[in-house]
């Protein structure tokens, strides 16, 4: 099933498909290891929960709600 990755659940792991985003978010997106086939886990969310925590490639990265629905994956 294909989403962004803003609409996962904490816990859930998923594997990068595709970064939309064709600005400067999409190259610091793609630096941080956001890249197709990376698997991803939602880790922690703040209280109003427009910044994210990820685990990607052994790193905890927060990543905001506005970038995070640009990145395309899905549950694995």
């Amino acid at each position: 099933m294909n989403m962004s990755l803003e609409n996962t659940k904490i816990g859930e792991k998923v594997i990068i498909k595709k970064v939309l985003n064709d600005n400067s978010i999409k190259r610091r997106l793609l630096d941080i290891g956001l890249t197709p086939g990376t698997i991803v886990e939602r880790v922690l969310e703040n209280f109003h929960g427009n910044l994210v925590a990820y685990m990607i490639r052994g790193a905890l990265i927060a990543i905001r709600n506005e970038d995070a629905e640009k990145v395309m994956v899905e549950v694995i």
